[in-house]
């Protein structure tokens, strides 16, 4: 029975890693998986997915994956989508029709919250419709559970205002447990 995935973690808990093993894993078993991201997401370049361990490989975009036939979608085994939070409502009921109409199971990775500890839309959706949720875990620099991103200037300050989405990785953001983002301590204090 096919099911949807939400895997969700803070940033550098080894997501995109962790959806390319997935894919590799159904490549070394005779499958075939389909990975895809929003187009959104172009750190990697264009239709690469990309994770700071150096594993990468190429991708579609959801947005055309919403685009193929039902019978394109049945010639794989499972769907992969990474950066999943920054899909639509209506992209996460296009996975959910992939997995209870095509039968096809789709596994999401991508972050639950924001810099401000808000949901994601794509997050939000799947956490209410995903039929299986894991927390993909990482440690705060205490070493407690690292549940929050913090977003960071040059400056290594801790920011609290502005856009949503705005694309970065290990220069611009960091996961911290909930006590140090409230705290707003990206480090211990020297």
């Amino acid at each position: 029975m096919a099911k949807l995935y939400f895997r969700y973690g803070a940033m550098g808990s080894s997501k995109t890693a962790n959806a390319l093993m997935v894919d590799y894993n159904y490549y070394e078993r005779g499958k075939r998986a389909l990975l895809a991201k929003p187009r959104l997401d172009n750190r990697d370049g264009e239709g690469v997915i990309s994770s700071r361990i150096g594993l990468r490989k190429n991708c579609t975009f959801v947005e055309d994956l919403v685009q193929m036939t039902s019978e394109e979608i049945k010639e794989y085994d499972c769907v992969v989508v990474d950066e999943a939070q920054f899909c639509t409502k209506e992209q996460v009921e296009f996975l959910v029709h992939i997995v209870d109409d095509l039968t096809v199971p789709v596994i999401c990775y991508g972050l639950r919250t924001d810099f401000q500890r808000n949901l994601f839309p794509g997050s939000m959706w799947l956490l209410a419709w995903a039929d299986v949720i894991e927390e993909i875990k990482t440690v705060c620099w205490c070493g407690k559970a690292a549940t929050c991103n913090a977003r960071f200037n040059e400056k290594g300050e801790m920011i609290t205002e502005g856009d949503q989405v705005v694309l970065g990785a290990n220069d611009s953001y960091t996961a911290l447990c909930r006590k140090h983002h409230r705290m707003k301590m990206l480090r211990p204090e020297s």
